[in-house]
């Protein structure tokens, strides 16, 4: 287990692969840790430098308590890439974590060779949506909600899988603090003007059953992007890469063999 101060915040960080590889970044979505990833990782190609991070209020990363700005998580990320001397690298991130790939790719370029916005928009709900959201975990506890968040997550055939209460046990283990202040930077998040004037290859990539970012909203802010592609895992939800991450590796292993990130052998 790594830890790095970046932007005034301790962020836990793990690092895969080839240390002297081509980067690949990953973010995390609302209620989730870098375990996220877990199942897709061994099933990219060789060679390359895979970076996972738990984003703020997360997994072992520090919660500050005041709310969050879209701003904020941003600035955590470019702290990170700077701290560890990364850049040109392929930023994936799921849901909030897309939304701080899309933030940071208008910000510092450099730093961001090609994107992958994974059921995720450059705006996710209302705010009237977030604020009754924010409003019942205040009364209630991230537990009031766990079933209504895992049908938004998974298709009815994963959530008949006992591997289910991980991912419920990880959601309402979340700090509630550090879940509603992400829950503030989405509520106040248009990222529309910025996410327009982006010209960096983007792969879209959505579930089939996802609830909470349904195809249609990933397909609008794909089209933002000149030349980003666009594709659906059926059959999966909001978390594609724990429900199907065969079919989710091989999207990644085109992309980034097509944005000339992977080395020939």
């Amino acid at each position: 287990m790594r830890m790095i101060a970046a932007n005034g915040v301790g962020l836990h960080w793990r690092e895969d692969g080839d240390p002297a590889g081509r980067p690949v970044v990953f973010a995390n979505s609302l209620g989730t840790d870098l375990r996220l990833w877990e199942a897709v990782l061994p099933l990219l190609p060789k060679g390359l430098r895979l970076i996972r991070y738990d984003m703020r209020g997360h997994g072992l990363s520090d919660c500050p308590t005041a709310a969050y700005a879209m701003a904020d998580l941003v600035d955590d990320a470019e702290a990170l890439l700077d701290g560890l001397g990364i850049t040109d690298c392929v930023f994936a991130g799921l849901s909030i974590g897309g939304m701080v790939a899309q933030g940071l790719a208008a910000r510092r370029p450099d730093l961001i060779r090609a994107l992958v916005l994974s059921n995720s928009a450059a705006k996710m709900g209302d705010a009237a949506l977030w604020q009754a959201r924010i409003d019942a975990i205040k009364a209630g506890g991230l537990e009031v909600m766990a079933d209504a968040v895992m049908e938004r997550w998974f298709s009815p055939a994963f959530r008949a899988r006992p591997e289910l209460a991980l991912w419920r046990n990880m959601l309402t283990r979340t700090p509630v603090t550090g879940y509603l202040g992400c829950c503030h930077a989405i509520a106040g998040a248009d990222l529309a003007a910025s996410t327009r004037a982006l010209t960096l290859p983007t792969l879209a990539l959505a579930g089939g059953e996802d609830g909470a970012s349904p195809p249609d909203l990933v397909r609008a802010t794909a089209a933002m992007i000149p030349g980003s592609r666009f594709a659906v895992i059926e059959g999966a939800g909001h978390l594609p890469c724990v429900e199907a991450p065969g079919p989710y590796a091989a999207l990644l292993d085109t992309f980034l063999k097509e944005t000339a990130h992977v080395r020939p052998l």
